[in-house]
């Protein structure tokens, strides 16, 4: 009964538009054999909800003759199980307003609670778990990497413009896709993605990539993390080595430590990673980059650093990730030719995300695979994760091959800059008197240096008492001295937010000094 108190039968605290369904809980609850009587069997599993926490302190319950009716019960079946609860101080009722969860003197809350499995017992003790879980080494590392997130995304990093999509356009496109599919797509598919989205991917990254592929070579996968995965899981072992850049990108390094691997820190300057610095370095299996714009410096990788990393990549045998996050959004200068696109035959595996150009919910992104690669992936893919959401490809690809996408991109790209320089004025007066800030000439976010991290953390309290989604430079790097800062996505708060957010870092951080 505990996975129906799951539900969430209490996200507030007055209990407010938890009635309408609580009947629905109860009678799923209530459709479990059971020999005792219904009274006495509602009786018992509203006492159990109360007890955990499910029914909060103070919600309203629906009355004997709402609740009778939509659970097909006698009202006299209700009033008993509501008689017994009153009786033992479990609920209590108000003249005129209704029946209540009762201000208990035992452990009740006002907000959700975790499930706990109890047994109905006469004391009023909740006995708790003693057994915590067990986790594997691997799932402990990667618990380090994860991060709750903010409901309120106030200058989160990475988050796309999703007020400014289009909606309407995008929707009649999937409606019209899932109305005229093919039945074969109601069966497990292997293909590697819809067809006319791989020929659609494969020139648009030709054209504004100049990336070297076919559409065969392209596999759709449910976002960069699910190509990282697969990425370590078929091309390395646990305990191999992979270089990765610091600071970087925390799903990039959460993806690889999940995988077993040994994560080398190699260092960012202002040309990318150096090649140089991890010259004493042992062999890595992997290396993974975002040349492009780097994350979350916002360099780009200079062309000779980029000829040198190729070089180290095939003398240590390992096989390049390049992570094209967001290279469609550059601001006063030329898109910078993706690193796949550099050399033929290279050991370069290219992924890229519809996350941000579209928007996270989306689940779709790829991953260019050079032609020996092509068969094993695919056939991993297909027996890992499954293929699926056909008729949404089917929808990108016309939405690309219509023009929508690269509509939508262009006007992004507009936001994006209007949205950049709002936050840029907003934090001006702070600029004046010597707060850094990174060039900004790509991407989704900006970077504010800050000189030590006791001032990190002071703003990071502070901005989480407003509501901001601050994200600390700091939680970028593998290794320590960590250097202190603020990442402050732009693109995802719209501009009232965003310039009064602004102007409140500005004050707090001048407040510092």
């Amino acid at each position: 009964m505990n996975g129906i108190a799951d539900r969430g039968l209490s996200s507030t605290s007055s209990g407010i538009g938890q009635t309408d369904w609580l009947a629905d809980a109860l009678g799923l609850a209530l459709a479990e054999g059971s020999p005792q009587p219904l009274a006495t069997r509602l009786y018992h599993q509203l006492r159990e909800w109360i007890q955990t926490g499910r029914l909060v302190c103070g919600q309203r319950l629906p009355s004997s003759r709402q609740l009778a009716g939509e659970l097909g019960l006698g009202r006299n079946t209700v009033l008993a199980a509501f008689d017994q609860l009153l009786a033992e101080g479990f609920l209590v009722t108000r003249h005129g307003s209704g029946t209540f969860v009762a201000d208990l003197a035992f452990p009740c809350t006002t907000q959700p609670q975790p499930a706990i499995a109890v047994g109905l017992t006469t004391s009023h003790t909740i006995p708790a778990r003693a057994d915590a879980p067990s986790l594997s080494s691997r799932g402990t590392s990667l618990l380090a990497f994860c991060h709750a997130s903010q409901e309120r995304p106030i200058l989160a990093p990475g988050v796309p413009a999703l007020d400014r999509f289009p909606h309407g356009p995008w929707q009649r496109l999937v409606r019209r896709h899932q109305q005229r599919m093919p039945r074969e797509w109601l069966a497990y598919q292997a293909q590697g993605g819809v067809p006319t989205l791989r020929e659609a991917l494969a020139d648009y990254l030709q054209l504004s990539r100049s990336v070297r592929c076919r559409p065969e070579q392209i596999l759709i996968v449910q976002g960069a993390q699910q190509g990282f995965e697969l990425i370590a899981r078929l091309l390395s072992d646990p305990g191999d080595k992979v270089w990765i850049e610091e600071p970087g990108y925390p799903g990039a390094q959460a993806c690889f430590a999940a995988a077993g691997l040994d994560l080398q820190a190699v260092p960012v300057d202002d040309e990318g990673l150096s090649v140089a610095a991890a010259a004493n370095a042992e062999s890595p299996r992997l290396i993974y980059v975002t040349p492009s714009h780097q994350y979350p410096s916002g360099v780009t990788m200079s062309l000779s650093r980029r000829l040198a990393l190729l070089e180290a990549a095939e003398r240590h045998g390992a096989w390049i990730v390049e992570d094209d996050y967001d290279s469609e959004f550059r601001y006063g200068q030329r898109p910078i030719a993706a690193l796949q696109g550099l050399v033929d035959d290279s050991r370069v595996i290219y992924v890229g995300t519809f996350s941000k150009v579209m928007y996270p919910g989306l689940r779709l992104g790829y991953v260019v695979l050079p032609e020996p690669l092509v068969e094993p992936f695919r056939r991993a893919n297909a027996r890992l994760h499954r293929e699926g959401q056909y008729p949404v490809q089917a929808a990108l690809a016309e939405f690309i091959v219509g023009g929508l996408f690269s509509r939508h991109i262009r006007r992004m790209r507009d936001c994006y800059r209007r949205r950049q320089a709002l936050l840029r004025k907003a934090l001006a007066p702070a600029v004046a008197r010597g707060l850094r800030l990174s060039d900004g000439q790509a991407g989704m976010h900006l970077v504010a240096w800050l000189d030590e991290a006791e001032q990190e953390r002071e703003l990071l309290r502070r901005g989480a008492a407003q509501g901001l989604s601050l994200s600390p430079l700091s939680s970028y790097y593998l290794e320590t001295p960590a250097r202190p800062g603020l990442v402050l996505g732009y693109a995802g708060t719209v501009e009232a937010e965003l310039e009064r957010a602004g102007r409140w870092l500005a004050r707090e951080w001048l407040s510092l000094g």
